[in-house]
């Protein structure tokens, strides 16, 4: 054996126990599910086995074989069963990636180049080989203790954490892990102060009834769904899924909802819901969803948003017709319905002729015709930009 795995071996106990004091130490629920002398023990004895395994095969250049990996799943699932959150699992795998370099950085000597190296391209393959037999194990595990509504909650926080371990998530709900997403953010819109809303568990609960996909539902009642975007697909067919999503989200909350998407790669969603996000809180409230935004549906607001000096100029239009009859309602109302005078008059509940006298008066007071081009682009945004009831949950801005 090498000098360097010499070493690495005499060490093993003591950094095993390093290691399992300092898991106790730092991720309190280790503690709270290995209360008993055996607990800690059977963690100490694969804490020594894991480092003395890595030391013979790295020496000999071999990879994990499968009674090693079939044993660190045990003992993942062993911890899924027992109760361990995914966060403090997803720890402890950083914890010991740390640890592993550390000791070797304090056992390596002048002369152990060549070891350190060996070391070092052995680690990525095997690394990867033994966290994902972990994970899986500990997956398993949680099935006995999780039920599946926050086994898919729980996917979908990984997805949008642009978390490695979601792919193995997904296989093990027996759900597809494609390489694309149409991320779905939905938002209350309203003005009644606190409205009456079912508990986010429930929500998911019965959406996951209806399509089984990867749902997240807040605290705060902002539903974020992921709809697989697979290539097997026909055309258009996300985009109906998120459709039919966002369409049962309004449904169960039983209050209009505003809808933002934005296409992701799976890895690196968090930017998708991002933009989504910003998509919805830009888009218009509707009590039956009919209609998906994306930044291509909203460009000109969102534009208006990340400009200071565009967003006042567009305040300063907007504080003209609000001295205007319900002006920036007529507008918005006009422009939703793609500027249809008895659509645009229904929707708002009055006579086409009362309909005219307000866009002649928004005219008046902006010096902007509603129906040329430029009053297309800036008066319709100006509206879009102050429509009331558009904070989420019920709590105008």
């Amino acid at each position: 054996m090498a000098a360097l795995f010499r070493k690495l071996s005499r060490r093993v106990g003591a950094n095993a126990q390093h290691a399992v004091d300092l898991y106790l130490a730092e991720l309190p629920d280790f503690s709270r599910v290995t209360t008993d002398a055996r607990g800690r023990a059977q963690m100490l004895e694969f804490a020594v086995l894991l480092r003395q395994r890595t030391a013979d095969l790295a020496d000999a250049g071999q990879p994990f074989g499968p009674a090693d990996l079939a044993h660190m799943a045990s003992v993942g699932r062993d911890r899924g069963e027992r109760g361990v959150p995914l966060s403090s699992q997803r720890r402890v795998l950083g914890l010991h990636a740390t640890l592993t370099l550390r000791e070797a950085y304090e056992a390596a000597g002048p002369q152990d180049l060549d070891d350190v190296m060996r070391l070092l391209g052995w680690l990525p393959p095997n690394g990867t080989a033994a966290q994902n037999a972990y994970t899986g194990g500990f997956l398993d595990g949680q099935r006995s203790v999780l039920p599946e509504t926050s086994r898919v909650e729980q996917l979908a926080q990984l997805l949008l954490a642009d978390d490695p371990a979601a792919g193995q998530l997904a296989r093990s709900l027996g759900m597809p892990a494609p390489d694309r997403y149409l991320v779905t953010v939905v938002q209350i819109r309203t003005d009644r102060p606190n409205p009456p809303l079912p508990a986010p568990h429930r929500v998911v609960e019965t959406l996951l009834e209806r399509g089984r996909i990867p749902i997240s539902c807040l605290a705060d009642h902002e539903v974020v769904g992921l709809v697989p975007d697979l290539s097997s697909d026909e055309p258009g067919r996300a985009s109906d899924r998120a459709l039919a999503l966002a369409g049962d989200c309004a449904e169960v909350l039983g209050l209009p909802c505003s809808v933002g998407t934005a296409t992701g790669r799976a890895g690196a969603l968090a930017e998708a819901v991002t933009l989504a996000r910003r998509v919805c809180r830009s888009a218009p409230p509707q009590a039956t969803v009919r209609h998906l935004h994306s930044v291509t549906d909203l460009f000109a607001e969102l534009g208006a948003e990340q400009i200071p000096q565009v967003d006042q100029w567009l305040g300063e239009l907007v504080r003209r017709l609000r001295t205007g009859p319900d002006l920036l309602a007529t507008l918005d109302a006009y422009y939703l319905s793609n500027m249809s005078r008895p659509r645009a008059a229904a929707a708002l509940r009055v006579h086409p002729r009362t309909l005219d006298y307000r866009l002649r008066r928004a005219h008046e007071l902006t010096g902007i015709d509603p129906h040329s081009v430029h009053g297309i682009r800036v008066l319709s945004t100006a509206a879009a930009r102050s429509r009331d009831g558009t904070a989420p949950l019920g709590h105008p801005r």
